[in-house]
């Protein structure tokens, strides 16, 4: 579970800082520059989340009694299909100018939020507790500080927009539902 949490203090923690420490991550942007910096951002961004993915996969089947916080309830898992597809349909709406995007204000972290959540509701694991947990946190601090900060979008909303989210998203829901999810992590959801 090291490598999880490793894995998790790299990405959080990156994410985190980026957030909080607003002026030295300026004097950095400036510094090196946009690219550079999105170049660095990203690397240490996915060097945690390979280990997140890494440490997560090597702790299945390697659980003590311990590891078990709690046994979700029979109907937590409809609730958590619900939202993980509302999670990608948001997550779709945050790359396009749609009445969603604005209604939601931080579509991409309230979707993210949500997926985490499903999974915790689902999952009463130490590893998804720390993983899903975690980014649940980061999730919600960047919707208050992103809104607190006035990053908000403002555009002419388009319907287009919308409908291209929400096919979008019930096509990613379908693939990680039918693929992703039972023959890539080996965790089937229909069973």
């Amino acid at each position: 579970m090291s490598l999880l949490i490793i894995g998790i203090v790299i990405f959080i923690g990156t994410h985190l800082l980026a957030m909080l420490l607003r002026g030295p991550r300026d004097r950095l942007l400036a510094r090196l520059g946009e690219g550079p910096y999105k170049g660095l951002f990203s690397l240490v961004s996915v060097i945690g989340l390979g280990l997140m993915i890494y440490g997560f996969y090597t702790t299945r089947g390697m659980l003590e009694p311990d590891d078990y916080l709690y046994t979700p309830a029979p109907w937590t898992r409809h609730a958590a299909m619900g939202l993980v597809l509302l999670a990608f349909i948001f997550i779709g709406a945050s790359h396009g100018k749609g009445y969603l995007k604005l209604w939601l204000k931080q579509p991409m972290s309230i979707g993210f939020g949500l997926w985490a959540l499903a999974h915790l509701l689902a999952n009463g694991e130490r590893p998804d507790v720390y993983l899903f947990g975690s980014i649940l946190v980061l999730a919600v601090l960047d919707i208050i500080l992103s809104t607190a900060r006035g990053l908000v979008p403002q555009h002419e909303p388009q319907v287009k927009s919308d409908i291209r989210a929400v096919i979008i998203g019930v096509i990613l829901y379908l693939v990680f539902l039918f693929v992703i999810h039972p023959y890539v992590f080996k965790v089937p959801v229909l069973t």
